[in-house]
């Protein structure tokens, strides 16, 4: 007999979406090492700036295609935003690894900020399904979803360690080509590991008979709200 939680439960890959976002991130990347590498080896002047425009004249070709699908601007602005940093950060600095400088920054930010999140009881995971769902923080106030979005909220904490693990000793041994294919294969790739992992882990702390993640458990304190 199944229980209440997997009737008509949405998974977190259905919540949270975004792979197409992830793989659109990838585009730019991918023109970046291609442009450098053949700008390098053609011997061009200033391949580091060959390479740089190309990412942001893709990034900002996958930005107008995904704003004429329908893509939040918002979104799709911060995508673009963070290539041309990308590319600001290797023109300056003239080293094409320091195009990834961005996302190794981000990633070891995201890990503390994800791990901090976990420790003082607002796990972010629990905020951005919350907000999906419409719950705002309904969710805090049910125990066994609390404790559900905590646990997985580590897996998303592991999945930038594992891109920190992998990209730090290529940036520190100045791995262009192998950054790139290393940030390709832990982009989208790791992304839908970790909601593959992270959805069992949060259903495992939700007891039998309970609501799932659109029905938290009723509070007292909220039986006023509508």
């Amino acid at each position: 007999m199944g229980s209440r939680k997997d009737a008509a439960e949405p998974g977190l890959a259905e919540v949270l979406g975004g792979r197409g976002a992830a793989v659109d991130a990838t585009v730019p990347v991918i023109a970046f090492v291609i442009a450098f590498t053949v700008a390098d080896a053609s011997g061009w002047a200033s391949p580091v700036a060959w390479a740089g425009g190309a990412a942001v004249l893709v990034g900002a070709v996958v930005a107008v295609i995904r704003l004429v699908r329908g893509g939040r601007p918002r979104a799709v602005l911060f995508g673009l935003l963070g290539v041309a940093v990308a590319a600001l950060v290797a023109l300056y600095t003239g080293r094409a690894v320091d195009f990834f400088l961005v996302q190794i920054v981000s990633n070891a930010a995201s890990a503390l900020v994800w791990a901090v999140s976990i420790v003082v009881r607002w796990p972010l995971l629990g905020l951005v399904v919350g907000t999906a769902l419409g719950q705002r923080t309904r969710w805090r106030r049910d125990p066994a979803l609390l404790r559900g979005y905590q646990r997985a909220s580590w897996v998303w904490v592991g999945q930038y360690l594992v891109r920190l693990a992998v990209f730090l000793p290529l940036y520190a041994a100045n791995a262009v080509v192998a950054l790139g294919i290393a940030r390709t294969v832990l982009t989208w790739p790791l992304v839908a590991l970790c909601v593959a992992l992270s959805w069992p882990v949060l259903r495992s702390a939700l007891p039998d008979g309970h609501g799932g993640l659109r029905h938290p458990a009723p509070a007292r304190e909220d039986a006023h709200e509508a």
